[in-house]
């Protein structure tokens, strides 16, 4: 196979995020996908963006993903692609069209967003943008459902007597 010039690779961001740092292996297993996609695509990872122990609820904790962002309107931009694990990695937002912003924003300022997990066609065809709302809509209430179930027990717990919380 012949050697690849300089020109001809791809520059890519990788952003992971795990929830809890309950998730040792979380980020270790997101990062190998990117760099096996990486790998088979002609691209270089020289940029890397984490939010450790960080819900997908929302930004405002998530630096990692706003430091992200922020580069992506650098001149020059210093990569053309960002690779993610799966649209539930990029987050879980309860409004499904602040994911859309945030690669909206990316895309805009010419870095596509690519879910390496995720089966998606070009961002042109119709059922792309079909399928990612529905995964977007799929991420957000698994933590709604998520949260009702905690809450669920909680009250159970609080009911059977058992104290919630510090002493």
């Amino acid at each position: 196979m012949a050697q690849l010039d300089e020109e001809q690779v791809v520059r890519a961001a990788a952003y992971v995020r795990m929830s809890s740092d309950r998730q040792e292996l979380s980020m270790g297993t997101q990062l190998a996908a990117i760099h096996t996609y990486a790998g088979a695509h002609h691209m270089e990872v020289v940029r890397f963006y984490e939010d450790a122990a960080k819900s997908g609820l929302q930004i405002a904790n998530r630096d990692g993903m706003k430091r992200l962002l922020r580069e992506v309107m650098d001149e020059p931009r210093p990569f053309d692609v960002v690779l993610v694990y799966d649209v539930s990695r990029w987050g879980r937002f309860q409004d499904i069209d602040a994911a859309a912003y945030y690669e909206y924003t990316c895309r805009l300022h010419g870095a596509k967003v690519v879910y390496v997990q995720e089966g998606f066609g070009s961002d042109e065809e119709p059922m792309t943008a079909l399928l990612k709302t529905l995964k977007r809509a799929m991420a957000a209430e698994y933590v709604r459902e998520l949260g009702v179930k905690t809450r669920a027990g909680q009250d159970r717990a609080v009911h059977l007597g058992y104290q919630m919380g510090p002493l």
